[in-house]
C-alpha cells in the first residue's frame, strides 16, 4: 500500500529540526532519540514511526486530500541509510573522536534537508542501486 508523500516529508521536517539541535548542543542523547525514530522507520515503516505516527493522528487529519503517493520502500531504506549515519554521530559524540559525531550527524542533516525543503529524498535515490547490488548478489 503507497503511502501519502507528505509524511515522510514531515518527517525530514521534524527530522531537521533534530538534527540542527544536535550540532548546536552537541547532544548525544538527542542524535539517540533520533537514532530510535529512524530504527522504528527502518524496521516498521515511515508510518508506523513517531515522526509518521504524529503525521497521521495530528496533520494529515487537518490537510485535505493527498495529491501523491508513494511506495514505502524507498523512505524506509532512506531510514535505514539516516540510522547509519545516526550511528556512526554517536560513536563520535560518545566515545569520539568530536569530529566523527559532528561529519555524521552534518550528513544526515544535509539529506534530511533536501528531503524537507526540496522533496528531494537521497535514501530514495539510492534505493534502486541497492536494490540493482541485491539482484546482483541472488544470481552469485
Amino acid at each position: 500500500m503507497d503511502i501519502d508523500i507528505r509524511g515522510p516529508r514531515f518527517g525530514a521536517t521534524l527530522t531537521t529540526l533534530v538534527l540542527a539541535a544536535v550540532l548546536i548542543t552537541s547532544s548525544g542523547v538527542l542524535l539517540g532519540w533520533q537514532a530510535l525514530c529512524f530504527a522504528v522507520g527502518a524496521a516498521l515503516g515511515v508510518p508506523r514511526s513517531p515522526y509518521g505516527v504524529l503525521f497521521r493522528t495530528v496533520v494529515r487529519p487537518r490537510l485535505g486530500p493527498p495529491a501523491e503517493f508513494e511506495s514505502p520502500a524507498p523512505p524506509r531504506f532512506a531510514q535505514a541509510v539516516g540510522l547509519v549515519f545516526a550511528l556512526v554521530g554517536l560513536v563520535g559524540y560518545l566515545w569520539g573522536p568530536p569530529w566523527l559525531g559532528l561529519l555524521a550527524t552534518g550528513c544526515a542533516l544535509a539529506a534530511a534537508f533536501l528531503n524537507a525543503a526540496f522533496g528531494y529524498c537521497l535514501g530514495c535515490e539510492l534505493y534502486p542501486l541497492f536494490r540493482r547490488g541485491v539482484a546482483v548478489l541472488r544470481l552469485t
